[in-house]
């Protein structure tokens, strides 16, 4: 009996410690077929619990077993989010999270991560948008993606291929890490000195404005459209940026601020670009996402602040 007891003990040892090496890749499937944190952390703890409760004796990996129970049950929350998201208030933007200590969020690549892509893919259908992330961000195979999502190989292809078409014509091409700081740092001080016209010099034509905040007073409930319009939004000079402090954050892999207002932090703002200039302005607002991102840098370093 005492044997038993020490042979259930050592098996459950191992299964967390294994569940524990790839709940980094878990929580990056699930976050990128959800596009929220929360949402994802859910979909893993309830993997953790089958988990728990299958015979793995009988699971030949554990590896393909924990990706192909995380991929399912994203797909399905997906598909109940997008009908919760119909009564989302005003424009939905992705949870960002914090990717200062692990820049690819457990993926292989960074693919799928930054916040303007993942409000992209939401566009696709929830199995698309899962054989895509797959493939792309964490490299499996065109047969492993087959299994997990109970389809044809040569159907997958096809699906990604879709998918990958269908995201490089909306993306346009964005610029690397240190031209997207360098873009935002400008924005953030045009903005906070009233300076519409520099806003402007860094803006497209085709500038759009996304502000996140679920019918919360002082977000705009629609997209704003425009070179000058997105401009004057950004600057709302005397009655917005004088009483916050701006702090710079990494996340989703591209830098970020988080405003704070009399010490709590209130907003996230980061941009999109291209050669071309900024093309999206995103403003999250939404004090459960702000919250999400908070708890995502429980373990990382302080925000830094920005000087004007």
């Amino acid at each position: 009996m005492h044997s038993e007891a020490i042979t259930v003990e050592g098996d459950l040892h191992e299964a967390v410690s294994v569940f524990v090496k790839l709940r980094p890749r878990l929580f990056g499937i699930a976050y990128r077929v959800l596009g929220s944190a929360v949402e994802a952390e859910d979909v893993v703890q309830e993997v953790w619990l089958r988990w728990q409760h299958t015979d793995r004796t009988v699971v030949v990996s554990p590896a393909a077993f924990l990706s192909s129970a995380t991929t399912r049950l994203a797909i399905n929350v997906a598909q109940s989010a997008r009908v919760r998201r119909e009564t989302y208030i005003g424009p939905w933007l992705p949870e960002p999270i914090d990717t200062s200590d692990d820049p690819q969020a457990g993926a292989e690549r960074a693919e799928a991560l930054e916040l303007a892509l993942l409000l992209v893919l939401e566009k696709l259908p929830p199995t698309e948008r899962a054989a895509y992330v797959l493939r792309e961000a964490f490299d499996y195979s065109y047969p492993e993606i087959a299994q997990i999502l109970g389809l044809s190989p040569v159907n997958v292809r096809k699906i990604v291929s879709r998918a990958r078409k269908h995201l490089t014509e909306e993306q346009r091409g964005s610029v690397d890490t240190a031209e997207h700081r360098r873009l935002l740092d400008a924005f953030v001080t045009a903005a906070r000195h009233g300076d519409v016209a520099s806003l402007e010099a860094l803006l497209t034509p085709d500038a759009v404005s996304l502000s996140d905040g679920n019918g919360m007073r002082g977000a705009a409930r629609v997209p704003v459209l425009g070179r000058a319009r997105v401009a004057n939004l950004s600057t709302a000079y005397p009655r917005f940026w004088p009483t916050v402090e701006v702090r710079r954050v990494e996340a989703n892999g591209r830098a970020g601020v988080l405003l704070y207002r009399d010490g709590r932090a209130s907003t996230f703002m980061t941009v999109a670009a291209t050669h071309r200039g900024i093309h999206q302005v995103m403003w999250v607002f939404n004090p459960g996402k702000i919250a999400a991102l908070l708890r995502s840098r429980a373990d990382t370093r302080e925000a830094t602040p920005i000087s004007v």
